[in-house]
């Protein structure tokens, strides 16, 4: 790699332009207004936000979760159970409130399905309880959804009904069944007057509107009923419902908490969940008592029934035999054969339970309709406490479906733990079985005994003996039943739920919790900055054009020789007419520093020569032209401004000539040297025009003739200035660069592309533009950042550089369009 491989890459290297923080911050300085704009309008958009939303409002109350103990529950009734602890209870009441069950169940108690309305500023307003009068459902014919129904008060015993419906059609709902329907309508204005209490019957409405007494009716106040969507109002209580553990230390104490905005609709879906909660907990807990009752009941029955057949056939022999007496010692037999015969009808209603118990577990799959074994006297452990078990572990199961997918690994789980626990009962009840049918076998050998004691008794005695004992203890069992059916009542109604409210919900003032009025300003301003420079950064991001001389530093070693500012005036003759300007000076600044680069490169003869060119038109360049020539013919050199732009002359407009002889005149042979040159007005300057546009202006300029154009020129003057076209359109720039000394060319800022200056630099590393120096057009103080010439004056000149830029590019006329396009070009 050679010396001149590493000028080129460190050549590349200068011309890579990272992002310009300093630039961004200037250019969103200079677009203040535009971002206080969109601050002032998203903060308006913020207030309009906030004033038009609804107050949103978080109540909540506080329940406990007991694992109180049946005061009656003893060893011998056994007829309640413990159905998971109070962490159990606890991790199933939080479950139970998030269910769909639970909610539909508070969502009918409330008819929260059923809205109140008032027409507000902004919307409609739910006023709930507020409402004048109140509208009895007919729950089994359907009421039309998301319809509000107007209702206007007339007086105290009329209103009037009415809705413009759009459609023939419209979905209804039952609210006994759920089930949706449709129901047709008759499009237009419905309107139509009842009195309150009126049962009213229309194909969109069913019901009764009644009058609260308690409540001001101001007559042709105007109210709404609409009927919602039972399945959706569930499910959006569903998710708004919340219930978490008061603190660590009391996990046993839950909140129930809701956001909602109506505070007393909060406050009533609060206190009714607790309440649900609370006799659902109660229902499950008497599950146990309510089965044993209904077994008790059914035996009860059966019992009662045998009472009355033997107390028939009692008095039915006594109607046929005769009293008699007799012995005491038969007697006393009949006594202890009737005792074993109570013994053996209480194993043997212990066997009838177990068999139906092990015939239940085989068949069935809900086991929570298991009755008591205390209810029938079995006493066995296992037996108890599996059965208290397994139901716990159903009502569980039971429980889950209301959250949980079939399918799940919880219910497997369950499923193991159930199909366990019934193993172990089953072998509790053979193992019992076992042992009860010794003992009623024991008890039958005992009665066959007793019985062959008492054969040598007539057969009425033993007939009637018979019959006493069948009537006794049909009676005795009976009683027994009976006192069991009241020891599980009196336990069913001593039990009261493990669900106890501490703190209800109740509306006390509480302020809103929304909407957050400071954070939606704080948004709106956020968003208001934001936007905005967001978008000058990325217009920065994608501007391509040259707005300060510290960009032209990054991306070139070509030098800076001098800033024009920005002038209006009536033509180009500015150095000339208004000599005192800014911009005159600015000319007269870069004549100081051309002299200097004429002096370093001295000309072979005694004249210097100045070639002025730009990427493309709008920049600047015959403006310079005209004034570099001006104002040195007022320093005294003798100076000459030759119209080299053959495809679209423009310099004679400013001297009031004509274009029709110029240097392609000379070039073709029509006219020599002295009929082309023009003297002006202004002392030592003359002008060459362009002359008629030729077909072949790139061949012209490379003849010889304009060889010998330059080398008489060179003789007679001292400066020769070269109007040149632009560098970017065409070559001919290119041709020319061999004839000057040094060479201007124009930066005009905020207009000329970065990637014009590529094509310089590369030009310029290549050897075709020598001694190239940059001016800076349309400065303004403001643009550059780190150049320091000291010509920021804010000033500017009236060139039109939209008039010369139609020479290679046609202009429209602006629209509005233009005018926009404008505008963001400026940004």
């Amino acid at each position: 790699m050679d010396y001149q491989d590493f000028e080129d890459i460190e050549s590349l290297e200068s011309q890579r332009v990272g992002f310009d923080f300093k630039g961004f911050l200037f250019k969103a300085l200079n677009l203040w207004k535009l971002i206080l704009s969109c601050i002032g309008i998203a903060l308006i958009i913020a207030y309009f936000i906030n004033v038009r939303k609804q107050n949103i409002y978080k109540l909540d109350s506080l329940i406990t979760i007991n694992n109180d103990q049946n005061p009656f529950f003893t060893a011998n009734t056994s007829i309640s159970f413990n159905w998971g602890g109070v962490s159990g209870k606890v991790g199933s009441i939080i479950t139970e409130v998030k269910t769909r069950t639970h909610n539909e169940l508070v969502i009918d108690s409330l008819e929260y399905y059923k809205q109140y309305l008032k027409e507000g500023k902004y919307h409609l307003l739910d006023i709930y309880k507020s409402s004048p009068f109140e509208v009895i459902t007919d729950k089994t014919k359907p009421q039309i959804l998301n319809v509000a129904l107007g209702i206007k008060i007339l007086d105290d015993k009329r209103f009037e009904l009415y809705h413009t419906f759009e459609n023939n059609y419209a979905t209804g709902q039952r609210y006994d069944t759920k089930e949706k329907l449709t129901i047709p309508l008759k499009p237009g204005p419905f309107k139509q007057i009842f009195s309150f209490g009126e049962p009213i019957n229309l194909p969109f409405f069913h019901g009764i509107v009644v009058l609260k007494s308690k409540i001001d009716v101001q007559p042709d106040d105007n109210y709404f009923i609409r009927y919602l969507n039972f399945d959706s109002v569930v499910d959006s209580y569903k998710k708004s419902i919340d219930i978490e553990p008061f603190s660590r230390d009391a996990t046993s104490v839950l909140r129930l908490s809701l956001i909602g905005k109506n505070k007393s609709k909060i406050v009533d879906f609060l206190n009714a969940t607790s309440a649900i909660l609370s006799r659902t907990e109660l229902e499950r807990k008497n599950l146990y008592a309510t089965n044993t009752i209904k077994f008790i009941d059914s035996s009860l029955g059966n019992v009662n029934d045998d009472l009355k057949l033997v107390t028939e056939e009692m008095n039915e022999f006594r109607k046929q035999n005769k009293i008699f007496d007799v012995e005491e010692e038969m007697i006393q037999i009949s006594e202890q054969l009737k005792t074993y015969e109570q013994e053996r009808l209480l194993e043997q209603s212990k066997l009838n339970y177990l068999n139906t118990l092990e015939n239940y577990l085989r068949t069935k799959t809900d086991y929570t309709q298991i009755a008591a074994p205390s209810s029938v006297g079995i006493e066995e452990v296992n037996i108890l406490s599996s059965v208290g078990r397994i139901i716990a572990l159903s009502v569980e199961r039971r429980n889950l479906e209301y959250s949980t997918k079939e399918g799940s690994i919880l219910f497997e789980d369950l499923d193991r733990k159930i199909e366990t626990e019934k193993n172990v009962l089953l072998e509790a009840i053979n193992s019992t079985r076992s042992t009860i049918s010794v003992q009623l076998g024991t008890v039958n050998k005992k009665i066959a005994n007793l019985e062959a004691q008492l054969i040598d008794l007539p057969e009425e005695q033993q007939e009637y003996l018979k019959i006493q004992r069948k009537l006794d203890l049909s009676q005795e069992a009976y009683n027994i039943y009976q006192a069991k059916r009241g020891e599980a009542a009196i336990v069913k109604a001593a039990n009261v739920s493990d669900i106890t409210v501490i703190d209800e919900a109740k509306d006390i003032g509480n302020p809103p919790i929304g909407p957050k009025k400071s954070l939606n300003y704080m948004i709106g301003l956020m968003i208001g900055f934001f936007s905005p420079m967001l978008l000058i950064f990325v217009i920065y991001l994608l501007d391509s054009t040259i707005h300060g001389s510290d960009e032209i530093e990054k991306m070139s070693k070509i030098p800076i020789l001098g800033l024009i500012g920005k002038y209006r005036y009536k033509n180009n003759l500015v150095a000339y007419e208004k000599p005192k300007s800014a911009v005159a000076e600015s000319f007269r600044a870069i004549r100081s520093s051309l002299q200097f680069i004429f002096k370093n490169n001295p000309s072979e003869t005694r004249a210097s020569t100045l070639m002025i060119t730009s990427s493309v038109s709008g920049e600047g360049k015959t403006f310079t032209s005209i004034n570099i020539a001006t104002v040195y013919a007022l320093s005294g050199k003798k100076t000459i401004l030759l119209g080299l732009d053959l495809r679209k002359p423009k310099i004679f407009d400013d001297f009031n000539i004509t274009n029709e002889k110029g240097i392609v005149n000379y070039l073709i042979g029509e006219s020599d040297l002295n009929e082309i040159i023009t003297n002006t007005h202004i002392e030592n300057l003359d002008l060459i025009t362009s002359g008629p546009i030729p077909p072949n202006p790139s061949e012209l300029l490379m003849g010889d003739k304009l060889k010998t154009l330059i080398s008489t020129l060179k003789d007679q003057y001292d400066i020769l200035i070269l109007d040149t076209p632009p560098l970017g359109l065409v070559t001919d720039a290119l041709e020319l660069t061999q004839y000057a000394d040094t060479t201007i060319f124009m930066v005009r800022l905020d207009y000329t592309k970065k990637g014009m200056l590529q094509l310089v630099n590369a030009k310029y590393r290549t050897g075709e533009l020598k001694n190239i120096s940059f001016v800076l057009n349309f400065y303004r103080h403001k643009n550059n950042h780190n150049y320091g010439y000291g010509y920021g004056y804010g000033y500017g000149y009236g060139y039109g550089y939209g008039v010369y830029g139609n020479a290679y590019h046609e202009r429209d006329n602006k629209s509005f369009l233009g005018k926009v396009k404008n505008f963001l070009r400026r940004l």
